[in-house]
């Protein structure tokens, strides 16, 4: 592979003109289409397979004036101090109201308040709005009338909120990119000391994620995306294309401080440097791909698109990078004070020193590193899992003011009513069958009411509203659920018909259910396929078991921080969490797939050089203390560069960002400067000469990918002018 990837870097620096004149191409074609085929996003979740989806779709056959599938609102009233709602003024204020929302362009249906929605005490009622279309398509304007309208109740002297889906106002991008971009240009202007060499990483991240956007864009035009798709690519898009474009640039200045010509350092720099690039690359495209494993549509192409963006950054870093470092020549190396981020500079660097030090107490180092990230993992086994709703919304937001009035004036549980949804097609008695269910499901424990059967016009098939107890994200109401299911047998030997139970509240347990049953099956076949990629890369089995190893540690950590800031709320003021609550129920498998893409990054470019040295010719413990002092300024910067990428999106106001923005942050904060800057070259000192121990039998069956550049080793540095062939020197 080095040879052929020596080869790509040559010709793109050499044939440079042609190079970008291409890439410019694609990015006009994509950016024509992103503008002409564009679609909407959406924020609608569908969970194949379980029976909340079930239930919603036969909902949505039989039942279509229900709003299954439709946004819902709840419109909260509470009377002042010493009054009622049911007296003359507040009531004739709260008709005026729900006459107000009725007007609204979307709304399909509005329940009266005062006729079944008061508490006993007769201060608090709510009115339930059902909307015709889902809540990704309500529009601005839709929203504004719904708050319009509780002006009119508030103007009376009522107290008047709104909670429910329609009031999620689809997410914003913030200023996270931003943020990550400038500390990642002070980063690589430290790094290099060059303006230049600082500035070519940014460009290309930035024309690799704008091509990358512009694709999605267009992708969105043809198939429904969720809103957090292009979020997720854009976040590790840029965090990528930098890091993948930093090594190359690194090596590229690491090879012309060595004496050799631009058009050599380029081809060298693009066959070692490049290799590890690309396999890095593939570690993590494969990561993401495989959340298709997982059978759900959301985080399947949150999956695919964050894939095809790195997938992009891995072709710009090879192609167009070598070619615009042909453009900008002896301008590279910036001032004579300019560093070579790989060079030694006559004396032992700081990582060099670390490395020293780590090598002398590898057994020390290896027990405290490893005992550390295991106590930081400690709160990971009070995990629990559950999607944001109202209760998780900012104290000052109308939703959190509805849903605590909800809870004061009824009870935790009128936040997330369960729908039963009645299947009486089978039997004989449709009334029966219904009476029957709800009757069954008033002897639960955890129930405090069962609305009457609602039938639609074929009476077939019947939905009852169930207000449970407790509040909806609470492990009683997932119990309740389960409960009513359970009954589905009993209810249908006895009258032929069939329970299953929907709504919101249900489909976040059974997607979190999902969520858990997907995740040993989603890591092993992650691990397999990156164990076998590893495999080929370092021709080595114990490399690829260590790297795994170091993956596992650095997640449980990061599950064990997330718990502790996110569900604990420690530290909450300072990452800005306004409400703590179960963890996004997306976030374990998605975190695993990301965290372990971008944690081979780092093995592979710390342990590629480490090998490098080691086929060289180095003694075991100097290889490993040589390619690390190699790699380590420039794996630090990268570090630095993608935490602080991802710290950005923790400002952002949509809680799922904010966490995952977080999560990623410390993710690479443990596996880069504990796992990878630590524990690995501990290890490899331990392991000595069998670190690279592999049977004979499966070293003929591998293939050479060469990514330690060997067969390049040969070759001298080019007189000036460069030749004209695309072949190298040592071929």
């Amino acid at each position: 592979m080095a040879t052929y990837l020596y080869r790509l870097g040559r010709f793109s620096f050499r044939r440079r003109t042609l190079v970008l004149s291409l890439w410019l191409a694609v990015l006009a074609i994509l950016g024509v289409g992103a503008a002409t085929l564009s679609g909407p996003t959406s924020d609608t979740f569908n969970i194949p397979g379980t029976e909340a989806q079930q239930a919603q779709d036969l909902l949505q056959e039989r039942f279509p004036q229900s709003g299954a599938g439709g946004a819902q609102a709840r419109v909260v009233f509470a009377a002042p101090q010493g009054e009622k709602v049911t007296d003359a003024a507040n009531r004739a204020a709260i008709e005026r109201t729900v006459a107000q929302v009725r007007t609204g362009a979307q709304v399909a249906d509005v329940t009266d308040p005062l006729k079944g929605t008061v508490n006993q005490a007769g201060t608090v009622a709510y009115a339930q709005v059902t909307f015709k279309v889902p809540a990704d398509e309500l529009t601005n304007a839709d929203r504004d009338a719904l708050t319009g309208a509780a002006g009119i109740g508030r103007d009376a002297g009522l107290s008047v909120e709104a909670g429910g889906d329609a009031m999620q106002e689809p997410g914003e991008q913030g200023p996270g990119e931003v943020i990550g971009l400038l500390v990642a240009a002070v980063v690589l202007v430290i790094t290099f000391g060059s303006l230049v060499a600082a500035g070519l990483p940014l460009l290309t991240a930035i024309l690799g994620v704008g091509a990358a956007m512009a694709g999605i864009q267009i992708v969105s035009g043809f198939t429904d995306l969720s809103s957090n798709t292009p979020t997720l690519a854009l976040m590790l898009g840029i965090a990528v294309a930098v890091d993948y474009a930093l090594f190359i640039v690194s090596r590229y200045r690491h090879e012309v401080a060595l004496g050799r010509t631009g058009i050599e350092a380029a081809g060298r720099a693009v066959g070692t440097a490049g290799s590890a690039v690309t396999f890095a690359g593939l570690t993590v495209v494969i990561a993401l791909s495989a959340l298709a494993v997982v059978n759900l549509p959301v985080l399947t192409q949150m999956g695919l698109a964050a894939a095809g963006a790195v997938a992009v950054a891995v072709l710009i870093a090879l192609t167009l990078l070598p070619a615009l470092l042909g453009f900008v020549g002896g301008r590279i190396s910036g001032s004579r004070r300019a560093r070579d981020p790989e060079g030694d500079a006559g004396r032992p660097t700081a990582g060099r020193r670390w490395a020293q030090l780590v090598s002398r107490r590898p057994v020390l180092t290896l027990a405290a590193a490893t005992l550390g990230l295991l106590v930081i993992a400690i709160p990971a086994l009070s995990l629990r899992l559950g999607l944001p709703g109202d209760n998780m919304a900012a104290p000052d937001t109308t939703q959190r003011k509805a849903y605590e009035l909800l809870t004061d004036g009824f009870g935790p549980g009128f936040n997330g009513p369960l729908l039963v949804v009645v299947d009486a097609a089978g039997s004989a008695e449709p009334q029966r069958a219904a009476e029957d269910a709800a009757a069954a499901i008033k002897k639960l424990p955890d129930v405090v009411t069962v609305s009457p059967a609602t039938f639609n016009p074929a009476g077939d098939t019947a939905i009852l509203q169930v207000i449970p107890a407790s509040a909806p994200d609470s492990q009683e109401t997932t119990d309740l659920v389960h409960a009513i299911r359970d009954l589905d047998d009993g209810v249908g030997g006895r009258t032929g018909a069939a329970l299953a139970v929907t709504g919101t509240t249900a489909v976040n347990i059974d997607m979190s259910a999902k969520m858990g049953e997907a995740l040993v099956p989603y890591l092993a076949v992650i691990v397999a396929l990156a164990f076998l990629l590893l495999t080929v890369l370092f021709r080595s089995i114990l490399v690829p078991l260590k790297a795994i190893g170091g993956f596992l540690l650095s997640v449980v950590a990061t599950f064990g921080a997330v718990v502790a800031v996110f569900q604990w709320g420690w530290l909450a003021d300072v990452f800005g969490v306004e409400q703590t609550g179960p963890v996004v129920s997306l976030m374990p498998v998605l975190l695993i797939g990301i965290v372990f893409g971008l944690a081979m990054d780092y093995e592979v470019f710390l342990v590629s050089r480490m090998r490098e040295e080691h086929v060289h010719g180095a003694a075991p413990k100097d290889a490993v203390v040589d390619g690390f002092s190699h790699g380590a300024r420039v794996v630090t910067a990268a570090a630095i560069i993608m935490i602080s990428v991802f710290s950005g999106f923790i400002l952002s106001p949509d809680s799922i960002i904010k966490s995952i923005g977080f999560a990623l942050a410390a993710a690479i904060l443990f596996d880069a400067f504990v796992v990878r800057m630590t524990i690995v070259p501990a290890v490899m000192t331990l392991l000595g000469r069998r670190a690279w121990a592999l049977p004979r039998w499966l070293d003929r069956i591998l293939p050479d990918v060469d990514v330690e550049g060997d067969k390049l080793r040969p070759a001298e540095p080019e007189p000036a002018p460069p030749a004209p062939e695309l072949v190298g020197a040592g071929r």
